[in-house]
């Protein structure tokens, strides 16, 4: 069984937007990070020109699927009939981009079969990062 999804997306750019319309994002899953996915966009579409990945709950993800969740540097909200509306804000500015609800919930199937919802914790090594913590106090 795999540990990591990987799922490109088309995210449409309608806020706040450095010459592209429409880039080629990667939604990102590890189950060793049950609780987190991360979102990256590729150097084209972004002002620092380097690939940019936010990372943000899994939670938020689903959740903004049905109804506006978040209240910080990322925002989830549905939009109309198979969009959904992502917000990323940074000092520099705000990024609001369109997903595919579609592309999302298959995305989120596919984390839900590696590591089921409510489960997360079982992935956990907390023995470990607890040792990883104090070794580098």
């Amino acid at each position: 069984m795999p540990t990591v999804i990987e799922q490109p997306v088309e995210a449409r750019l309608v806020a706040a937007a450095p010459r592209m319309s429409s880039i080629p994002a990667v939604l990102h899953y590890d189950r060793r990070d049950p609780f987190a996915v991360r979102m990256t966009f590729p150097a084209p579409a972004t002002l620092e020109g380097v690939d940019v990945c936010w990372t943000f709950a899994r939670d938020l993800l689903t959740d903004g699927l049905q109804d506006a969740h978040g209240n910080g540097d990322v925002r989830v909200r549905p939009y109309g009939y198979d969009r959904t509306v992502m917000e990323f804000h940074a000092p520099e500015g705000t990024a609001v981009v369109h997903v595919r609800s579609g592309e999302i919930r298959r995305f989120l199937e596919a984390t839900n079969e590696l590591v089921p919802v409510g489960l997360e914790h079982l992935q956990l090594d907390l023995d470990h990062d607890l040792a990883e913590l104090m070794r580098d106090a």
